[in-house]
Protein backbone atom coordinates (compact mmCIF):
# COMPACT_ATOMS: atom_id res chain seq x y z
CA UNK A 1 0.00 0.00 0.00
CA UNK A 2 2.70 2.82 0.88
CA UNK A 3 4.12 1.57 -2.07
CA UNK A 4 0.99 2.10 -4.14
CA UNK A 5 0.81 5.99 -2.50
CA UNK A 6 4.07 6.46 -3.48
CA UNK A 7 3.65 5.91 -7.11
CA UNK A 8 0.86 7.81 -6.98
CA UNK A 9 2.71 11.03 -5.42
CA UNK A 10 5.36 10.07 -7.97
CA UNK A 11 2.76 10.44 -10.96
CA UNK A 12 1.14 13.53 -9.58
CA UNK A 13 4.37 15.37 -9.20
CA UNK A 14 6.09 14.46 -12.26
CA UNK A 15 3.37 15.77 -14.65
CA UNK A 16 3.11 19.01 -13.14
CA UNK A 17 5.39 21.18 -15.43
CA UNK A 18 5.38 24.38 -13.64
CA UNK A 19 8.64 25.35 -10.97
CA UNK A 20 7.92 23.63 -7.88
CA UNK A 21 7.09 25.47 -4.70
CA UNK A 22 7.74 24.48 -1.12
CA UNK A 23 5.05 22.07 -0.84
CA UNK A 24 6.27 20.57 -3.52
CA UNK A 25 9.52 20.32 -2.92
CA UNK A 26 8.30 18.74 0.84
CA UNK A 27 6.27 16.17 -1.48
CA UNK A 28 9.82 15.24 -3.27
CA UNK A 29 11.73 14.86 -0.21
CA UNK A 30 9.21 13.16 1.21
CA UNK A 31 9.05 11.15 -2.33
CA UNK A 32 13.04 10.58 -1.87
CA UNK A 33 12.94 8.84 1.66
CA UNK A 34 10.40 6.97 0.45
CA UNK A 35 12.15 5.84 -2.37
CA UNK A 36 15.06 5.07 -0.75
CA UNK A 37 13.71 2.87 1.78
CA UNK A 38 12.36 0.76 -0.68
CA UNK A 39 15.43 0.66 -2.74
CA UNK A 40 17.56 -0.31 0.65
CA UNK A 41 14.26 -2.17 1.39
CA UNK A 42 14.24 -0.83 4.82
CA UNK A 43 11.25 -1.22 6.85
CA UNK A 44 9.34 1.55 7.99
CA UNK A 45 6.00 1.86 10.02
CA UNK A 46 2.51 2.25 8.11
CA UNK A 47 1.08 4.48 10.86
CA UNK A 48 4.31 7.34 10.15
CA UNK A 49 3.80 7.36 6.73
CA UNK A 50 0.14 7.66 7.09
CA UNK A 51 0.32 10.46 9.44
CA UNK A 52 3.01 12.23 7.08
CA UNK A 53 0.75 11.85 3.91
CA UNK A 54 -2.09 13.18 5.41
CA UNK A 55 -0.38 16.10 6.64
CA UNK A 56 1.08 16.74 3.37
CA UNK A 57 -2.48 16.51 1.82
CA UNK A 58 -4.25 19.07 4.34
CA UNK A 59 -1.11 21.36 3.53
CA UNK A 60 -2.10 21.04 0.10
CA UNK A 61 -5.52 21.31 0.35
CA UNK A 62 -4.62 25.06 2.43
CA UNK A 63 -2.80 26.11 -0.27
CA UNK A 64 -4.55 24.51 -3.13
CA UNK A 65 -7.81 26.48 -1.38
CA UNK A 66 -5.82 30.11 -1.10
CA UNK A 67 -4.85 29.82 -4.56
CA UNK A 68 -8.77 29.30 -5.45
CA UNK A 69 -9.56 31.88 -3.20
CA UNK A 70 -6.77 34.43 -4.66
CA UNK A 71 -8.12 33.13 -8.23
CA UNK A 72 -11.92 33.95 -7.18
CA UNK A 73 -10.79 37.64 -5.95
CA UNK A 74 -8.55 37.79 -9.07
CA UNK A 75 -11.47 36.85 -11.08
CA UNK A 76 -13.77 39.06 -8.87
CA UNK A 77 -11.16 42.34 -9.69
CA UNK A 78 -11.02 41.58 -13.36
CA UNK A 79 -14.83 40.87 -13.82
CA UNK A 80 -15.39 44.58 -11.84
CA UNK A 81 -12.61 45.63 -13.84
CA UNK A 82 -14.09 44.76 -17.43
CA UNK A 83 -17.32 46.35 -15.82
CA UNK A 84 -15.80 49.05 -14.98
CA UNK A 85 -14.33 49.40 -18.81
CA UNK A 86 -17.67 48.47 -20.22
CA UNK A 87 -19.50 50.80 -18.12
CA UNK A 88 -16.83 53.49 -19.06
CA UNK A 89 -16.70 52.79 -22.55
CA UNK A 90 -20.72 52.92 -22.78
CA UNK A 91 -20.78 56.15 -20.75
CA UNK A 92 -17.90 57.09 -23.24
CA UNK A 93 -19.67 56.00 -26.59
CA UNK A 94 -23.16 57.36 -24.93
CA UNK A 95 -21.15 60.89 -24.58
CA UNK A 96 -19.89 60.49 -28.37
CA UNK A 97 -23.10 59.42 -29.77
CA UNK A 98 -24.70 62.90 -27.91
CA UNK A 99 -21.30 64.94 -29.10
CA UNK A 100 -22.09 63.45 -32.68
CA UNK A 101 -25.75 63.57 -32.44
CA UNK A 102 -25.54 67.25 -31.59
CA UNK A 103 -22.88 67.86 -34.53
CA UNK A 104 -24.93 65.67 -36.69
CA UNK A 105 -27.89 68.27 -35.51
CA UNK A 106 -25.62 71.67 -35.84
CA UNK A 107 -24.10 70.10 -39.17
CA UNK A 108 -27.97 69.41 -40.87
CA UNK A 109 -28.66 72.99 -39.64
CA UNK A 110 -25.35 74.22 -40.95
CA UNK A 111 -26.55 72.22 -44.37
CA UNK A 112 -29.97 74.14 -44.55
CA UNK A 113 -28.34 77.18 -44.01
CA UNK A 114 -25.96 76.86 -46.51
CA UNK A 115 -28.83 75.15 -49.07
CA UNK A 116 -30.93 78.55 -48.32
CA UNK A 117 -27.94 80.69 -48.87
CA UNK A 118 -27.21 78.85 -51.90
CA UNK A 119 -30.99 79.23 -52.82
CA UNK A 120 -30.78 83.15 -52.47
CA UNK A 121 -27.31 83.31 -54.20
CA UNK A 122 -28.56 81.88 -57.50
CA UNK A 123 -31.72 83.87 -57.00
CA UNK A 124 -29.72 86.99 -56.44
CA UNK A 125 -27.01 85.61 -59.59
CA UNK A 126 -30.32 85.89 -61.69
CA UNK A 127 -31.42 89.17 -60.72
CA UNK A 128 -28.07 90.33 -61.21
CA UNK A 129 -27.57 88.32 -64.38
CA UNK A 130 -31.12 90.08 -65.42
CA UNK A 131 -29.73 93.52 -64.08
CA UNK A 132 -26.87 93.24 -66.73
CA UNK A 133 -28.35 92.31 -69.22
CA UNK A 134 -30.89 95.19 -69.07
CA UNK A 135 -27.88 97.52 -68.60
CA UNK A 136 -26.03 95.95 -71.31
CA UNK A 137 -28.99 97.05 -73.46
CA UNK A 138 -28.94 100.16 -72.17
CA UNK A 139 -25.44 100.72 -72.60
CA UNK A 140 -26.01 100.02 -76.34
CA UNK A 141 -29.10 102.11 -76.67
CA UNK A 142 -27.09 105.22 -74.59
CA UNK A 143 -24.21 104.52 -76.91
CA UNK A 144 -26.07 104.37 -79.74
CA UNK A 145 -27.98 107.97 -78.64
CA UNK A 146 -24.26 109.44 -77.88
CA UNK A 147 -22.92 108.30 -81.50
CA UNK A 148 -26.15 109.76 -82.89
CA UNK A 149 -25.84 113.20 -80.78
CA UNK A 150 -22.13 113.50 -81.80
CA UNK A 151 -23.25 113.34 -84.98
CA UNK A 152 -25.74 116.32 -84.29
CA UNK A 153 -23.20 117.98 -82.54
CA UNK A 154 -21.23 117.84 -85.41
CA UNK A 155 -23.98 118.45 -87.79
CA UNK A 156 -24.59 121.88 -85.42
CA UNK A 157 -21.41 123.27 -85.04
CA UNK A 158 -21.01 123.23 -88.69
CA UNK A 159 -24.56 124.83 -89.09
CA UNK A 160 -23.25 127.13 -86.28
CA UNK A 161 -20.43 128.07 -88.39
CA UNK A 162 -22.77 128.71 -91.23
CA UNK A 163 -25.75 130.58 -89.22
CA UNK A 164 -22.15 132.69 -88.22
CA UNK A 165 -21.74 133.40 -91.69
CA UNK A 166 -25.17 134.43 -92.38
CA UNK A 167 -25.11 136.44 -88.90
CA UNK A 168 -22.29 138.50 -90.28
CA UNK A 169 -23.82 138.88 -93.59
CA UNK A 170 -26.91 139.98 -92.47
CA UNK A 171 -25.38 142.53 -89.68
CA UNK A 172 -23.60 143.81 -93.04
CA UNK A 173 -27.07 144.39 -94.82
CA UNK A 174 -28.36 145.59 -91.53
CA UNK A 175 -25.90 148.18 -91.58
CA UNK A 176 -26.41 148.71 -95.25
CA UNK A 177 -30.60 148.65 -94.78
CA UNK A 178 -29.91 151.74 -91.99
CA UNK A 179 -28.08 153.48 -94.23
CA UNK A 180 -30.58 153.25 -96.85
CA UNK A 181 -33.56 153.91 -94.43
CA UNK A 182 -31.77 157.07 -93.20
CA UNK A 183 -31.78 158.38 -96.76
CA UNK A 184 -35.34 156.52 -97.11
CA UNK A 185 -36.61 159.00 -93.83
CA UNK A 186 -35.18 161.80 -94.95
CA UNK A 187 -36.82 161.50 -98.71
CA UNK A 188 -39.96 160.20 -97.09
CA UNK A 189 -39.78 163.51 -94.56
CA UNK A 190 -39.54 165.24 -97.62
CA UNK A 191 -42.40 163.41 -98.86
CA UNK A 192 -44.54 163.96 -96.37
CA UNK A 193 -43.93 167.51 -96.38
CA UNK A 194 -44.82 167.96 -100.06
CA UNK A 195 -47.86 165.55 -99.18
CA UNK A 196 -48.93 167.00 -96.50
CA UNK A 197 -48.18 170.67 -96.99
CA UNK A 198 -47.85 171.53 -100.39
CA UNK A 199 -46.56 174.57 -102.04
CA UNK A 200 -49.07 176.84 -103.78
CA UNK A 201 -47.51 180.01 -105.09
CA UNK A 202 -44.33 178.88 -103.23
CA UNK A 203 -46.35 179.08 -99.70
CA UNK A 204 -46.82 175.80 -97.94
CA UNK A 205 -50.55 174.92 -96.70
CA UNK A 206 -50.44 171.85 -94.38
CA UNK A 207 -53.87 169.28 -94.40
CA UNK A 208 -54.94 166.82 -91.89
CA UNK A 209 -54.90 164.63 -94.95
CA UNK A 210 -52.85 164.60 -98.19
CA UNK A 211 -54.06 164.62 -101.75
CA UNK A 212 -56.28 162.21 -102.74
CA UNK A 213 -57.80 161.79 -99.23
CA UNK A 214 -60.94 162.58 -97.43
CA UNK A 215 -60.84 164.02 -93.72
CA UNK A 216 -63.82 162.06 -91.92
CA UNK A 217 -63.38 162.79 -88.04
CA UNK A 218 -59.91 161.61 -86.90
CA UNK A 219 -58.63 159.52 -90.00
CA UNK A 220 -58.26 160.19 -93.61
CA UNK A 221 -60.38 157.56 -96.25
CA UNK A 222 -59.19 156.92 -99.65
CA UNK A 223 -61.90 155.17 -101.85
CA UNK A 224 -60.48 153.41 -105.25
CA UNK A 225 -63.58 153.66 -107.22
CA UNK A 226 -61.98 151.59 -109.90
CA UNK A 227 -63.35 150.28 -113.42
CA UNK A 228 -63.68 146.16 -113.11
CA UNK A 229 -60.41 145.26 -114.93
CA UNK A 230 -58.40 146.77 -112.29
CA UNK A 231 -60.95 145.75 -109.25
CA UNK A 232 -58.66 143.36 -107.05
CA UNK A 233 -59.45 140.33 -104.45
CA UNK A 234 -59.91 141.63 -100.67
CA UNK A 235 -56.39 140.23 -99.98
CA UNK A 236 -54.76 142.24 -102.95
CA UNK A 237 -56.88 145.36 -102.09
CA UNK A 238 -55.49 145.23 -98.57
CA UNK A 239 -52.07 144.99 -100.13
CA UNK A 240 -52.90 148.22 -102.10
CA UNK A 241 -53.87 149.83 -98.83
CA UNK A 242 -50.71 148.95 -97.26
CA UNK A 243 -48.11 150.03 -99.82
CA UNK A 244 -50.05 153.65 -98.80
CA UNK A 245 -49.09 153.65 -95.42
CA UNK A 246 -52.55 152.46 -94.73
CA UNK A 247 -55.15 149.86 -94.56
CA UNK A 248 -58.66 148.65 -95.18
CA UNK A 249 -61.38 150.43 -93.39
CA UNK A 250 -62.54 148.86 -89.69
CA UNK A 251 -65.28 150.09 -88.33
CA UNK A 252 -65.93 150.74 -84.39
CA UNK A 253 -68.53 153.62 -83.97
CA UNK A 254 -71.18 155.09 -85.21
CA UNK A 255 -68.99 158.08 -87.35
CA UNK A 256 -66.62 155.69 -89.08
CA UNK A 257 -69.96 153.60 -90.10
CA UNK A 258 -71.17 156.81 -91.32
CA UNK A 259 -68.02 157.75 -93.02
CA UNK A 260 -67.93 153.90 -94.84
CA UNK A 261 -70.86 154.60 -96.30
CA UNK A 262 -70.43 157.78 -97.27
CA UNK A 263 -67.44 157.07 -99.22
CA UNK A 264 -68.88 153.70 -101.23
CA UNK A 265 -69.31 156.25 -104.14
CA UNK A 266 -70.79 154.31 -107.34
CA UNK A 267 -71.75 151.17 -105.47
CA UNK A 268 -74.86 149.19 -106.10
CA UNK A 269 -76.36 145.81 -106.38
CA UNK A 270 -73.32 143.56 -106.21
CA UNK A 271 -70.71 146.23 -106.83
CA UNK A 272 -69.54 147.35 -103.68
CA UNK A 273 -66.46 148.40 -101.94
CA UNK A 274 -63.85 145.79 -99.80
CA UNK A 275 -63.29 146.99 -96.19
CA UNK A 276 -61.50 145.37 -93.29
CA UNK A 277 -63.81 142.56 -92.19
CA UNK A 278 -63.87 138.93 -92.72
CA UNK A 279 -64.29 135.09 -91.48
CA UNK A 280 -62.09 133.79 -89.56
CA UNK A 281 -62.22 130.25 -87.04
CA UNK A 282 -66.43 130.85 -87.84
CA UNK A 283 -66.07 134.04 -86.75
CA UNK A 284 -66.48 137.96 -88.19
CA UNK A 285 -63.02 139.63 -87.32
CA UNK A 286 -62.08 143.00 -88.35
CA UNK A 287 -58.51 143.41 -89.43
CA UNK A 288 -57.23 144.56 -86.13
CA UNK A 289 -57.83 141.24 -84.98
CA UNK A 290 -61.20 142.06 -83.40
CA UNK A 291 -64.47 140.46 -83.43
CA UNK A 292 -67.39 142.52 -84.76
CA UNK A 293 -70.20 143.77 -82.91
CA UNK A 294 -73.55 142.93 -84.03
CA UNK A 295 -75.54 146.11 -83.97
CA UNK A 296 -72.94 147.33 -86.81
CA UNK A 297 -74.19 145.02 -89.52
CA UNK A 298 -77.11 146.79 -90.93
CA UNK A 299 -79.57 146.59 -92.51
CA UNK A 300 -80.21 142.87 -90.81
CA UNK A 301 -78.48 140.24 -88.55
CA UNK A 302 -75.00 139.40 -90.13
CA UNK A 303 -75.05 135.96 -91.93
CA UNK A 304 -73.00 132.85 -90.53
CA UNK A 305 -69.29 133.19 -90.58
CA UNK A 306 -68.05 130.68 -93.15
CA UNK A 307 -63.82 130.90 -93.61
CA UNK A 308 -63.16 132.36 -97.30
CA UNK A 309 -66.05 134.94 -96.88
CA UNK A 310 -65.41 138.85 -96.79
CA UNK A 311 -67.54 141.82 -96.29
CA UNK A 312 -68.40 144.83 -99.15
CA UNK A 313 -70.02 148.14 -98.09
CA UNK A 314 -72.96 149.36 -101.20
CA UNK A 315 -73.76 152.71 -100.17
CA UNK A 316 -77.01 153.73 -99.05
CA UNK A 317 -77.75 149.61 -98.95
CA UNK A 318 -75.38 147.97 -96.45
CA UNK A 319 -73.01 145.79 -95.64
CA UNK A 320 -73.07 142.29 -98.09
CA UNK A 321 -70.66 139.15 -97.43
CA UNK A 322 -69.14 137.61 -100.59
CA UNK A 323 -66.50 135.33 -101.90
CA UNK A 324 -63.16 136.91 -100.69
CA UNK A 325 -61.68 135.99 -104.20
CA UNK A 326 -64.01 137.89 -106.34
CA UNK A 327 -62.71 141.50 -107.38
CA UNK A 328 -64.59 145.03 -106.26
CA UNK A 329 -63.53 148.34 -105.30
CA UNK A 330 -61.68 148.84 -101.91
CA UNK A 331 -61.26 151.70 -99.26
CA UNK A 332 -58.54 152.66 -97.05
CA UNK A 333 -58.34 154.46 -93.99
CA UNK A 334 -55.57 155.94 -91.65
CA UNK A 335 -55.26 158.57 -88.91
CA UNK A 336 -54.67 161.92 -89.97
CA UNK A 337 -51.86 164.47 -88.96
CA UNK A 338 -52.78 166.97 -86.46
CA UNK A 339 -51.88 170.57 -86.91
Amino acid sequence: MAEEEVNYASVVFKSNKHPPTQARKEEETVYDEVKVQSETNEPTADTNTGVLLDKKANNRRGQYQQLACCLGILCVILLLGIIAVVVVYHLATLSHESELTAANHNLTNLNNNLILANKNLRRDNNNLTVQLSNLTQNYTVLESKITNLTAVNQNLATRNQELETQRNNLTEQIKNMETHWNKLNISRAQWSIDAYCPKTNKVRQCKPCQEGWELSGSNCYAYNNAPPADQKTWEEARENCRGKNSDLVDVHNEEEKDALNKYSVGSSGTDGYWFGLRAEGGRWKWIDGSNLTESYWTPQPPPTATDGQCVMSVQNVGWRSVNCTEKKKWMCKKKAVSL
